[in-house]
C-alpha cells in the first residue's frame, strides 16, 4: 500500500509540473542496481559506452556498462555503443592499465567471451565514419543489423530500406554474405524489396491473357503480375517436397522388437524447410536484407539444421 501510494504522489506531482520527490531510499536502491550491473556476467542485452580517454584508438577496444560510466568515467569522453548482447563490462580490467573499477576491483584480466568492432573506437558504418558526423549533412537513419550489431546508413546498405512496410530487423550485406543460407528464408518470409523493373525485366514478365485489376500496367499497356501475386501463387501451389515424411517403426515389447507385431506406428517428420526453400530460392542476390517481427520463430529446427553453428547463433540472438 505504501508502495502505491507514493506511486500515486508521483504521478500527481509529475501532472502538476513539478519535478517528482526522491527519497533517500531509491537513491539508495538506485545505486544499488547499478553495482549489481557493474558485477554482472555476461549480461543478455545492456546499454554499452567505450571510454576514448581510458582506450583511445591507439589501444585495445573496450567497453563499459552504464554503471561505470557514473562511478568510474565521469568526465571522460564516451562513445555511446547503443546496446549489445553478452557482454561483461571491461571496466578495470587488464585494458585499463593502471585504473581499477570502483564498484568491483576484482575483475578477470581480459573478458574472453566479448566480441568488438569499430564501434568501440566511434566508427559505424561501412563508411567507417563517427555519430553524428560533423562531415556529413546528408538527412539519413542509422540501422543496426541485429547479426554483428554494428550501425549502417540507410544508404550504405546495398538496398534501399522499404518503403511503406514495417521490418523488424535488418541483416547487413557482411552479414549475409557469412550466413548465405539467409537467401533461401528471405525470398519466403523476408520483407520483399521494391525494385525498379527495367524495360528487359518488363518484357519478360508481361503476361497478356488473364489480366486482372491487381496487376500492375506498364506504359505499353500490357499486365505486368507483381511479386506480391507471384509469392502469393507459389505458396497456394503444392509441391510434392511438402508432403509428410513418415517413420515406420514395430513397436517394442518387454524392451525386445516383437517379431509377431502386426501393426506399425507412423510416426510424423517434419521435412526440412530449408531444403525446401532453396528449392524454389531465386539467384544469389546482394546487399541487406529486412525481417519481420519474430522471423526467426520461423527458421527450420531440424536436427541437420541444428548441426550448424551459423544457424544457430541467428536463431539464438
Amino acid at each position: 500500500m505504501a508502495a502505491n501510494g507514493q506511486g500515486e504522489k508521483r504521478s500527481a506531482e509529475e501532472a502538476a509540473g513539478e519535478e517528482p520527490v526522491l527519497s533517500l531510499l531509491d537513491v539508495l536502491e538506485e545505486d544499488d542496481a547499478l553495482e549489481d550491473e557493474a558485477c554482472a556476467g555476461y549480461v543478455k542485452r545492456q546499454a554499452l559506452y567505450a571510454c576514448n580517454t581510458c582506450t583511445p584508438n591507439t589501444e585495445e577496444p573496450a567497453g563499459i556498462c552504464l554503471a561505470c560510466t557514473y562511478k568510474c568515467h565521469e568526465g571522460h569522453h564516451l562513445f555511446e555503443l547503443y546496446t549489445k548482447r553478452n557482454f561483461r563490462c571491461d571496466c578495470g580490467n587488464g585494458k585499463f592499465k593502471q585504473m581499477e573499477c570502483k564498484l568491483f576491483p576484482e575483475k578477470e584480466n581480459l573478458n574472453a567471451g566479448n566480441k568488438y568492432n569499430d564501434n568501440f573506437f566511434g566508427l559505424y558504418c561501412t563508411c567507417k565514419r563517427p555519430y553524428p558526423d560533423p562531415e556529413d549533412e546528408t538527412p539519413d537513419e542509422m540501422i543496426q543489423c541485429i547479426v554483428c550489431e554494428d550501425w549502417f546508413h540507410g544508404r550504405h546498405l546495398g538496398t534501399d530500406p522499404p518503403e511503406h512496410l514495417e521490418f523488424q530487423e535488418m541483416v547487413c550485406q557482411c552479414c549475409m554474405e557469412r550466413c548465405s543460407f539467409l537467401w533461401a528464408y528471405s525470398n519466403k518470409i523476408g520483407v520483399p524489396i521494391v525494385t525498379k523493373i527495367t524495360a528487359a525485366e518488363a518484357d519478360q514478365e508481361v503476361k497478356v491473357e488473364d489480366c486482372s485489376e491487381e496487376t500492375t500496367k506498364s506504359q505499353n499497356g500490357p499486365c505486368i503480375k507483381t511479386e506480391e501475386e507471384k509469392e502469393v501463387k507459389e505458396e497456394q501451389t503444392p509441391s510434392t517436397s511438402c508432403e509428410k515424411i513418415y517413420l515406420f517403426y514395430r513397436k517394442p515389447v518387454n524392451g525386445h522388437m516383437s517379431s509377431s507385431a502386426k501393426t506399425d506406428e507412423k510416426t510424423e517428420v517434419e521435412p526440412c524447410k530449408l531444403k525446401e526453400y532453396r528449392q524454389h530460392q531465386t539467384p544469389r542476390e546482394s546487399g541487406a536484407t529486412y525481417w519481420p517481427n519474430n522471423w526467426r520463430s520461423k527458421l527450420c529446427c531440424c536436427d541437420q539444421c541444428m548441426v550448424c553453428r551459423t544457424f544457430k547463433s541467428i536463431l539464438y540472438v
